[in-house]
C-alpha cells in the first residue's frame, strides 16, 4: 500500500476572514458608485440633450451678418418663443439652414428704408446702435413695403453684407419657420452676456 500524500489546506486566520470581507465590501461599495454616477450621467445628458431639442436651442454662429452684435464662431442659446418683439434677434430655417437676424417688422407693419440705409417702421425712425453702418445693402424690394400676414421682416446688423429682407432671395420670414429667440451667448466666456 502506497502511503497517500495529504496535504491539509490552511485554514485562514479571523484577520484574513475580516481583511477579505472589507475587500469585497470596498468593491460592492465602488461598483454601486460607478453604476449609480453612469445612470446619473446619462439621465443628465438625456434631459441636456431634451432641454436643448425642445426649449433651448444650442447654436453656433456662422458668418458675419450679424457683426458686431454676434461674431463668426460665437455659442448662442436660443429660446423657443411664439412671441417676438421688433428689435430681438431670432433663428428662422431656411432652404435648411439656420439663420440668425434681427426683427425689424411683424405681420402689417410698414417699412421704410431711404438711400443712406435709415430704416423706418411705420412712419417711425428707428434707432440702431447695433448696426455697424447704415446702408441699403443688396436690397431688390420697393420701399416702403408692407409686411404680409403672419410673416416678418428682419435684417442682419452688419448691412452691407447681409442677405434679410430686403432681397427676395429670402424675403419676409414665416411666423412657421421662427425657432425663437437668441437669448444668451455663452461663448467665447469672455463675451458671455444676454443678447438683446
Amino acid at each position: 500500500m502506497k502511503k497517500r500524500d495529504i496535504r491539509f489546506a490552511s485554514i485562514p486566520s479571523t484577520e484574513e476572514v475580516a481583511a477579505e470581507r472589507e475587500r469585497l465590501a470596498y468593491q460592492n461599495r465602488y461598483q454601486r458608485v460607478l453604476r449609480s454616477t453612469v445612470y446619473i450621467l446619462v439621465v443628465v445628458a438625456a434631459a441636456a440633450v431634451l432641454l436643448a431639442t425642445l426649449f433651448l436651442p444650442v447654436l453656433q454662429v456662422s458668418g458675419d451678418s450679424m457683426n458686431p452684435t454676434l461674431k463668426d464662431k460665437d455659442i448662442i442659446l436660443l429660446v423657443k418663443s411664439n412671441h417676438i418683439e421688433n428689435g430681438e434677434l431670432c433663428g428662422f430655417y431656411w432652404q435648411n439652414k439656420l439663420l440668425l437676424k434681427r426683427i425689424i417688422g411683424q405681420p402689417g407693419d410698414v417699412i421704410d428704408m431711404d438711400v443712406n440705409g435709415v430704416v423706418s417702421v411705420n412712419g417711425e425712425v428707428l434707432d440702431e446702435p447695433y448696426v455697424d453702418a447704415l446702408t441699403v445693402g443688396e436690397c431688390d424690394i420697393r420701399f416702403p413695403y408692407q409686411v404680409p400676414e403672419n410673416r416678418y421682416f428682419v435684417l442682419g446688423d452688419h448691412r452691407s453684407t447681409s442677405i434679410d429682407s430686403r432681397s427676395s432671395v429670402i424675403g419676409c420670414v414665416e411666423k412657421s419657420q421662427i425657432i425663437g429667440r437668441v437669448f444668451l451667448r455663452v461663448w467665447p466666456l469672455s463675451s458671455f452676456s444676454l443678447i438683446h
